[in-house]
């Protein structure tokens, strides 16, 4: 028998949508919320107003582009955890009420968890196959960073994660610092692309085992800039690109020593990256130089597949749908459960 379900992604300021038919993406409906710029950050009184307004038209569009009916819906997949409450909570009552007028199954799934999965999505990646089990998945967003072992669609393990900061928000939060606006993160990593990365140095903090820290490198770019801005008050703008540089080549070398640490203890080879901040080109460039050097066989989502997206909702809904994995509708959103 086929199975076809419909999968909601609303943990933070994307509504989306997706169908997904014996493990195939069918569509992929995404509404961003633009309001946000304004204020330097979600307002989650907002995203939830916005979700409440998104919920309705995406879920319909992505069953038209997908041409399927909701009869032909098998289960229902939602987002429960993490994120902002009033944005999955939004998601969560949408699920469960399509769910009990349909009388079919309610499928939870962990947005940290779905990251991972998106490099099972079947033409996310630029590879030709699928990564092999078990494989590592260094999975950095905005509110999370984690290496995760993955034996299974649904035996994962997180082995290593930032014990204060996540990487995206020390790429936003140094943004901030430089007086980009907000989102910040992609910025850097466009001035970037045209700075020298060796031209400041800024520390590798000395973290024990597999886990991140990323509080003392954003107040260490804190002093760093005051000081220079002391001296020169048009320091930033005179040197923007190679700060940029700068700090995107700390961040992402944290990342990565971290991962291929990971890789030495667990002697896997099959590397994935996931994640929003997995869009960020100079990692990206910097994953791909490691896993060729390290002899690894790595895997990076396409960018659509990187952010926020119903599609990993989607792919990692069809393998909780095969385990068995079903949800009574007493289930509740959490705005930080964890796996």
């Amino acid at each position: 028998m086929s199975i076809t379900l419909l999968a909601i992604e609303s943990s933070c300021d994307e509504t989306a949508a997706s169908v997904c038919r014996d493990g195939h993406i069918l569509s992929n409906i995404i509404a961003s919320q633009k309001i946000h710029a304004q204020y330097g950050g979600v307002v989650p009184e907002l995203a939830s107003r916005a979700h409440i307004q998104h919920v309705v038209p995406v879920v319909d569009q992505a069953l038209k582009t997908a041409g399927r009916g909701l009869i032909e819906l098998n289960a229902i997949a939602f987002t429960q955890s993490p994120g902002l409450i009033g944005s999955l909570l939004v998601g969560s009552q949408f699920a469960k009420s399509l769910a009990l007028s349909l009388n079919i199954p309610l499928i939870a799934v962990h947005h940290m968890q779905a990251h991972v999965l998106a490099n099972l999505i079947e033409g996310a990646t630029d590879q030709q196959k699928l990564p092999e089990f078990p494989f590592l998945c260094l999975t950095v967003s905005g509110g999370h960073t984690q290496i995760v072992v993955c034996e299974s669609p649904t035996l994962l393990k997180v082995i290593g994660e930032t014990t204060d900061d996540a990487a995206g928000e020390a790429f936003d939060k140094s943004a901030k610092m430089l007086g980009l606006p907000y989102p910040g993160g992609p910025l850097i990593d466009h001035y970037a692309a045209s700075g020298d990365p060796l031209k400041f140095k800024f520390p590798e903090p000395k973290i024990p085992g597999l886990n991140f820290s990323f509080s003392g490198l954003k107040t260490a770019i804190l002093y760093f800039l005051q000081e220079q801005q002391a001296k020169d008050p048009g320091f930033v703008e005179k040197n923007l690109a190679d700060i940029c540089a700068s700090v995107q080549s700390r961040i992402v070398s944290i990342l990565l020593n971290k991962l291929k640490k990971a890789a030495v203890q667990t002697g896997i080879s099959s590397i994935c990256l996931a994640g929003g901040v997995a869009a960020n080109k100079g990692l990206r460039k910097a994953f791909l130089e490691m896993g060729q050097a390290c002899e690894w066989t790595t895997f990076i989502p396409q960018m659509t597949y990187c952010t926020d997206n119903a599609a990993m909702i989607a792919i990692t809904g069809y393998y909780k749908y095969l385990a068995g994995q079903f949800s009574a509708l007493t289930v509740t959103a959490s705005a930080r459960a964890c796996w």
